[in-house]
């Protein structure tokens, strides 16, 4: 039976979306997958687990790096049932509320990733800036009422958004474009006008991502005027390196976050595919790539992991 006619009298459910056309080998792709998700799972427990157990690395980027860990952890565990689900046993099927409860913590979860990034890049800014003040400017109370700030801040924003979708009917195909839930593939299944959704969700993008990736922008830009004004070039060289990492970071989580919403916002038929890849990549490898970026070009969180695995 076509997903038209089932969904047609299931409108209580909707039909995820794999890998279209690699259904016979759907099997032999879950293996990479499941990889990933492995990786990503042990790679930030690692981290945080590292972080906790070493005094040396209670420090404010140590402590910045925990929370961005904790979130991608949250991120993977969100979209594996699904994914996996789909991969390995064909299980299509998302009941409309489990679909509303994933797409909220997926959205929250990720905006919170995006204001994580901003404070990591504040951190930044402050200990190239003023190193000798770093630890008082950054201290863990202080700390912790940003990171607080931040989920607050995400969680407000994207608690609408189950309740703006509940209140459609959905008449249509009920296929979505990817292997999990968003907010921006439900909403075109409505048959009614959404255009409060389109705004509100908009209106939220600009609120979390635009003003995350301003702010990021001024950082860097007091951070290359204060490194410009050093007179030596080792010193420059060594300040810029301790960003690296977060710069990778940045790329990681907005490149294909941005390309997303392109995609959703203007893509047609024939960029679909492009679709799907983009949410795959999107989901699964900031939470992948984070963990080895920062293990990677952080010596002391390198020869800490060192040291646990030798043993």
């Amino acid at each position: 039976m076509s997903a038209l006619n089932y969904t047609k009298f299931n409108s209580d459910v909707f039909l995820l979306t794999g890998i279209p056309g690699q259904e016979d080998v759907h099997l032999w792709i879950s293996v990479p997958f499941c990889l990933m998700y492995v990786i990503s799972i042990v790679g930030n427990s690692v981290i945080l687990f590292i972080i906790k157990t070493d005094q040396n690395l209670h420090e404010p980027m140590y402590i910045f790096l925990s929370m961005l860990s904790v979130t991608d952890l949250g991120l993977s565990i969100s979209t594996i049932p699904t994914t996996m689900g789909i991969l390995l046993f064909n299980s299509r099927e998302i009941s409309i509320y489990v679909c509303f409860a994933q797409l909220f913590f997926i959205h929250s979860l990720s905006y919170t990733e995006s204001s994580i990034l901003m404070l990591m890049a504040f951190d930044r800014f402050v200990a190239i800036s003023n190193p000798l003040r770093y630890a008082s400017i950054l201290t863990p109370p202080r700390i912790a009422k940003m990171g607080l700030f931040s989920v607050l801040r995400s969680v407000a924003l994207i608690f609408p958004l189950p309740f703006l979708l509940k209140r459609f009917q959905y008449c249509r195909a009920n296929v979505l474009s990817h292997s999990y839930c968003l907010h921006q593939d439900v909403m075109k299944l409505a048959c009614s006008d959404i255009t409060i959704n389109i705004i509100y969700g908009l209106s939220i993008k600009l609120l979390t991502v635009g003003l995350d990736l301003f702010l990021i922008f001024l950082s860097y830009v007091m951070i290359l005027k204060t490194v410009l004004s050093v007179a030596s070039r080792a010193e420059s060289l060594r300040a810029l390196n301790t960003c690296v990492s977060h710069l990778c970071a940045i790329l990681l989580f907005y490149t294909p976050h941005i390309g997303l919403s392109v995609t959703h916002r203007f893509g047609n038929s024939s960029s679909h595919f492009l679709q799907i890849l983009l949410g795959y990549v999107y989901l699964l490898l900031p939470p992948l790539m984070n963990p080895i970026v920062y293990s990677v070009k952080s010596k002391h969180l390198r020869a800490r992991i060192i040291r646990v695995f030798v043993k």
